[in-house]
């Protein structure tokens, strides 16, 4: 938009910058039609834009709300039909791996860590466990500790395509930046990791949730055993 350097003959020079701001605020958002629909785009202080693919769907109707709950629009049937399908999936989903965990379940009381008070061949008798499960399940435990948890971070970076000296340092920000919220930030990181390690040659599959706490201000990342995740046993993803 043009400046106006001197004033102009017959103007109102204040009416005219009102004009002019009015203008400008007016022309801050717009809405193109795409072959998908209307894009609204509204323009920021900082010279970025905010786009909005769908500019009229919140407003006529909040459930289309990206975070609203669907449960509180959905009619009371659908509802009730879609919770007894999760029902039997779930019971399906865990009777399917009922080998697996009776498998786990049995490894686990191998390990000989659990106090057992034996009853047979008389009361008071002592029980012997091997301890070759123990120790192999310590050991992968600490090398993979030792590979996944280096002490300077587990981050590492790659630069993709021609290396230059500012690709150089921007990898360098955020492997250290990364490595920072891990190992100090992330207080639970580090022991969780630790656990997940010890189940995992037990389990043969372990599980993270990494989310980000609004009361925490940070992100978190929690170990999930496998006996916490009921999915299909045959699924690969």
């Amino acid at each position: 938009m043009a400046t106006i350097d001197k004033p102009l003959p017959n103007v109102d020079n204040d009416k005219a910058q009102e004009e002019i701001v009015e203008i400008e605020s007016t022309k801050k958002a717009e809405i193109i039609d795409t072959p998908t629909g209307p894009v609204e785009v509204d323009m920021t202080e900082d010279g970025g834009a905010e786009i909005s693919f769908d500019p009229s769907a919140v407003d006529a109707d909040p459930s289309q709300d990206h975070y609203a709950n669907r449960a509180e629009t959905m009619d009371d049937g659908d509802l009730d039909s879609l919770g007894n399908k999760m029902i039997d999936q779930y019971n399906e989903y865990k009777e399917s791996r009922s080998d697996w965990e009776d498998t786990y379940r049995n490894g686990l009381e191998l390990l000989g860590f659990k106090y057992e008070r034996r009853t047979e061949p008389f009361r008071g008798a002592s029980g012997v466990n091997h301890p070759v499960l123990a120790e192999s399940v310590t050991q992968f435990q600490a090398q993979a500790y030792k590979e996944l948890l280096p002490s300077d971070g587990p981050v590492r970076t790659q630069i993709m395509g021609d290396v230059n000296i500012p690709k150089e340092e921007q990898a360098k920000r955020v492997k250290d930046f990364m490595n920072y919220q891990i190992m100090d930030q992330m207080k639970e990181y580090e022991p969780e990791f630790d656990q997940m390690l010890f189940y995992l040659p037990l389990s043969g599959s372990t599980f993270k949730k990494i989310y980000y706490d609004d009361l925490l201000g940070r992100a978190v990342s929690k170990f999930v055993p496998a006996d916490d995740l009921i999915v299909p046993y045959s699924a690969n993803s």
